[in-house]
């Protein structure tokens, strides 16, 4: 799933299906209608090209996520250390937190994030 990119419609429109939840597809082209103005046809286009990538699907007229806002921000994330930092997670926490300062309650979020993974 790694390449999946989203232009800024894309963004908005996959947003309403993830703030929805599963969502009948009629009610999905009544939203963008009101959102965007869009007609029946363009929802669909839109809806088809994002479950051609993988992202939604539309099962008997009911819209889902196929991947989640989380897992897709996450996915995201990987892609930007794997391009920016060599895939190297220490590198990119060097360079963030020498440009920001983390809170010591970030520092103790970050830390419970590690020993739980050491815990498996």
């Amino acid at each position: 799933m790694n390449g999946i990119t989203l232009g800024e419609m894309e963004s908005r429109f996959a947003e309403i299906i993830w703030e929805s939840g599963d969502i009948p597809s009629g009610e999905l082209v009544k939203i963008c209608g009101e959102k965007f103005d869009w007609k029946k046809s363009t929802t669909y286009t839109m809806l088809k090209r994002l479950c051609e990538k993988g992202i939604f699907e539309n099962d008997g007229g009911i819209v889902r996520a196929v991947i989640s806002k989380d897992e897709f921000a996450a996915m995201k994330g990987e892609e930007f250390v794997e391009e920016s930092y060599g895939g190297s997670l220490p590198k990119f926490l060097a360079a963030f937190a020498g440009r920001k300062k983390i809170a010591p309650e970030e520092l103790d979020e970050i830390q419970k994030i590690i020993d739980d993974y050491r815990k498996g």
